[in-house]
């Protein structure tokens, strides 16, 4: 079920309206019923998912809770991880994987024949993953205490504004909201809905528009010139960031009507002075993910000055894959990755020049320079992002 579908307009009013008028005690099984019928829209079969991702995070953190000792602890997180990771592997990163050996080994004559895993995407795994994950990362951690309402903890994995393109919600920021009791309150609605027509604009009038101009020339780029190029580049760079911000507004406008408060995914990222703070911008719920168990487990900037830059690329490798199973997407993160590195290299050299023509003087247009490079770089980027193969996207 998409946002922007007829289903999804009938569907949420009758959700909402059903959700105020029943008792509260009722309310998180309303939403937890409403968010798997959601998901079946899809594909009903991959409801499974979910659910043994839930009981697996669920049960791995009761045997935490009931383990004193650290080695027992691991065990229990090690198992949440591989289940986790393993199904997403599995039909996400399977084929590509198996692919690229493939093409590796035919290139030595090597025979392989290990078959293809024929299974359709299925929608949101990566959001949903991610999130249950960081559960039980956190009670690991003892961040945050086990949820025993197997209930809630369902409605957390799955809570339907935000399953299937994020925000990627945190369950010290999430799970206490579904015991908190919320009255209609007439502005909250009010600035709910302003919120989804705002996304459903972005998403129908603009993103879906500038889509018909883009597909034409990336899917058969050889056929323009540099000009025409350049246009479809930037037509994208807006293109992505309606689509992908729009659901993110349209979730957080969704769940502010059933009076919960889901994490901003988007400020403004282009105009961000660097690419550091274009992705304090952007999908800020997937950066601060990264950052909060990836990164700084890594040892964050901590480990030195080749180790730290080493953890970066990583990251951001790491990321480019989370977005899609191509070696576009590896690419595209790597990219960002090396704007990184670049940065800190060149960061005092850039300050200097920048005292040297008296940029420092004039702090707006010192700051409007950035912008315009920064989004430049962005939108350099986004070429691998959106080409259908690395190679088309070198040419």
């Amino acid at each position: 079920m998409q946002f922007n579908s007829l289903q999804f307009l009938l569907f949420f009013p009758v959700v909402a309206g059903c959700y105020f008028a029943i008792p509260f005690r009722y309310r998180w099984a309303l939403l937890l019923a409403a968010s798997y019928y959601f998901y079946m829209c899809w594909k009903a079969e991959y409801i499974i998912l979910i659910l043994a991702s839930t009981a697996i995070d669920y049960l791995a953190a009761i045997g935490m809770e009931k383990c004193a000792g650290t080695r027992t602890r691991r065990m229990w997180l090690v198992l949440s991880l591989c289940a986790n990771l393993g199904i997403l592997f599995a039909f996400k990163y399977f084929n590509f994987f198996s692919d690229s050996v493939r093409a590796a080994l035919d290139r030595f004559d090597l025979f392989y024949d290990v078959p293809q895993f024929e299974a359709l995407l299925p929608v949101g795994i990566s959001f949903y993953t991610f999130q249950s994950m960081s559960y039980t990362i956190d009670v690991y951690r003892r961040a945050r205490p086990v949820e025993r309402h197997v209930g809630l903890f369902a409605l957390y994995v799955a809570f339907f504004p935000q399953l299937v393109a994020g925000p990627i919600e945190r369950s010290m920021s999430l799970l206490p909201q579904f015991r908190k009791q919320f009255d209609f309150d007439y502005s909250r609605v009010v600035s709910g809905l302003q919120l989804i027509f705002w996304g459903l604009f972005k998403k129908m009038v603009i993103a879906d528009r500038l889509a018909h101009a883009v597909d034409q020339v990336y899917s058969n780029p050889d056929s323009y010139a540099g000009p025409a190029l350049i246009l479809a580049s930037y037509f994208f760079a807006f293109q992505i960031y309606c689509d992908f911000s729009a659901y993110s507004d349209i979730a957080v406008g969704c769940a502010r009507v059933l009076g919960y408060d889901l994490t901003q995914n988007f400020r403004r990222p282009y105009l961000a002075t660097s690419i550091s703070n274009f992705w304090q911008r952007w999908h800020i719920s997937l950066s601060t993910w990264f950052r909060d168990y990836l990164y700084i487990p890594l040892g964050g900037n901590r480990a030195g000055k080749i180790r730290w830059q080493a953890n970066l690329l990583a990251v951001f490798l790491v990321s480019g894959l989370w977005h899609g199973a191509n070696w576009t997407f590896v690419a595209w993160g790597g990219l960002h990755g090396a704007y990184m590195v670049i940065g800190i290299w060149t960061a005092s050299l850039r300050n200097r020049a920048a005292r040297l023509v008296g940029l420092t003087r004039h702090p707006r247009i010192r700051a409007g320079l950035q912008i315009v490079i920064t989004f430049h770089l962005v939108v350099a980027a986004w070429v691998f992002f959106r080409a259908n193969t690395v190679a088309e996207a070198v040419n």
